[in-house]
Formats: structure tokens, C-alpha cells, sequence
């Protein structure tokens, strides 16, 4: 081997070492940075990043039973006043009511066309939102008549909507672990939050409520409710709501589906599609 192969040589060993301690380097610097770095985090929908916050874990305190149609596949659910609105799904049965949430007599219902299948709803004063599962299409309604004041369109599905008063703004899912925000007057988005569990993606999230700034949610084919803090997406709180209807009455029901706060108070009510009863609740810490 001739002095230069030598010295190419002895260069390559040199530079093979010299990386070698720079990974040696920068692994204990990642490894001491994981130790030091405090909780974990979750990126936002800006970029920005948020510690994961613990989970409460509630459980559903029942106030009272009222009767519920059996024949309403409960899409959307909100409380005004003493008048229950509900709006429901199927096509060829979709329909938005108003309900006497006492008796579950119902007051006023339209139809909606047999080609549609209705989702979520949610009233702001004098209107109602209505929106729809695979048609792209979301419905203004005047409140009092139930008429249709509009339509506008909008991309992907409908699950559930609901209105953040704290920050005037739609809050719309659509089956995914996405929330949309929407602007109540023209129903057209302005921001969107991927929803997460302890740094999780929490998919399927279905009808919604607002309270407080806070989103309730359900998710779909399962017996929880879920608390989203909107500005983060990060679920701050799971309620457990098994149980509530006994064997016999679960023989052709369908999944919980339903959240309606009770203005004034820290009351729900809830309920599920074909369910025979309507719970009014309180979520509280579990046992």
C-alpha cells in the first residue's frame, strides 16, 4: 500500500469516528432533553404546541326519565326555553321537531326531502341550522315556522354542529377527529382543530354542544361523551354514560346520540337513536 492509500485511509477512519461521537452527542442530548423536557405536548392546528392535560373522569348522575319517540333516529338536540328542538335522520324519515321535553309530545315537525339524510342542528336566536350527512348541504331555518330561509353548501359530511357563544362561532364535526369552525351568519369556515386524547386522535366524534366555550360530544358507537377545549382540541374530560337503559330496552335501539344543556343550570339532557326515554342528567365525578 502505497503513503497516500495510507493516509486516505487513516482520513476515512478519522471521519468515520468523528461521526460517530457526534451521534453519540447528539442521542444523549435528545435523551436528557426527554427527561428535562416536562409534559408532553400536542401540536395545534397554528403550529403551536400544548401540554397534555389529565383527563376528568366523570359519570352521569340521573335527575329524571321522560318519555322519547321511538321512532326518532336523534341526530341533533337542543334545549330553548320549554321547547326541545330535535333533529333526525334517515332518508325518507329526516325531520326536524319541536318536542315538549316533558312528555315527548311533539309540537311542530317538517320533513325533510326523501333524498336527504339529516344530521345535527343548532338554534341561534331566531334561526336554526340544520345540516346533512353526505349531501353537503345545511339548511337556515326561521324558528318559529321551521321554514327554510336558505341553503348553503359546504364540502365532506355532516355529523353534529353546535354554537360556541363564547366566541360566536359555528363548531361543526364530520366523523373524523376534526372540529370545523364556521361563521353563523354565512355558515363558511374560518378554522379548523384536530381533536386529540393524551396526544391521541379522537375520530368519530359526533353530535355536539356547546357550554361555556367548552364542546361536548358524543362519539359514535360508544357510551361516552367527551369535553373538548376547542382552543386546543385536547379532550379535558370523558363521561361514562353506560347503563342507562335497561337490557329489555336495548332490543332495537341504536347508539347514544344526543346532549342538550339545560340553560341556567349544570344539567343535560340526553338521550340515543330509537331510545324510549330522555335523561336528564348532571356529569359528575366518577367513583
Amino acid at each position: 500500500m502505497s503513503g497516500a492509500e495510507v493516509g486516505g485511509v487513516l482520513g476515512r477512519r478519522r471521519a468515520v469516528v468523528v461521526l460517530l461521537a457526534a451521534v453519540a452527542v447528539a442521542a444523549a442530548a435528545a435523551y436528557a432533553g426527554s427527561r428535562s423536557a416536562g409534559p408532553a405536548t400536542v401540536p395545534l392546528v397554528d403550529g403551536r404546541s400544548a401540554a397534555v392535560v389529565p383527563v376528568e373522569q366523570l359519570r352521569v348522575e340521573v335527575l329524571a326519565r321522560y318519555p322519547h319517540d321511538t321512532v326518532a333516529f336523534t341526530q341533533g338536540l337542543e334545549l330553548v326555553g320549554s321547547d326541545l328542538y330535535e333533529g333526525t335522520g334517515q332518508y325518507g324519515e329526516s325531520e326536524l321537531r319541536v318536542v315538549d321535553p316533558a312528555s315527548g309530545t311533539v309540537r311542530r315537525r317538517v320533513s325533510l326531502p326523501d333524498t336527504v339524510f339529516g344530521e345535527g342542528i343548532t338554534v341561534l336566536e331566531s334561526r336554526i341550522w340544520q345540516i346533512t350527512w353526505r349531501e353537503g348541504v345545511a339548511y337556515e331555518r326561521d324558528r318559529e315556522t321551521l321554514d327554510v330561509l336558505r341553503e348553503v353548501t359546504y364540502d365532506g359530511e355532516g355529523w353534529g354542529i353546535c354554537h360556541d357563544d363564547a366566541a360566536d362561532r359555528l363548531v361543526m364535526s364530520d366523523g373524523t377527529d376534526r372540529l370545523t369552525f364556521r361563521d353563523p351568519a354565512t355558515f363558511g369556515p374560518t378554522g379548523s382543530v384536530a381533536v386529540t386524547r393524551a396526544g391521541t386522535p379522537v375520530r368519530d366524534i359526533n353530535e355536539l354542544e356547546c357550554v361555556d366555550g367548552q364542546v361536548w360530544a358524543n362519539v359514535w358507537r360508544t357510551d361516552e361523551i367527551v369535553r373538548i377545549d376547542p382552543a386546543t382540541g385536547q379532550v379535558v374530560a370523558e363521561v361514562d354514560a353506560g347503563g342507562l337503559l335497561a337490557g329489555a330496552e336495548r332490543a332495537g335501539v341504536d347508539v347514544l346520540n344526543g346532549i342538550a344543556a339545560v340553560p341556567g343550570t349544570d344539567e343535560f339532557l340526553i338521550t340515543g337513536k330509537y331510545w324510549p326515554a330522555l335523561f336528564r342528567v348532571r356529569f359528575v365525578p366518577g367513583s
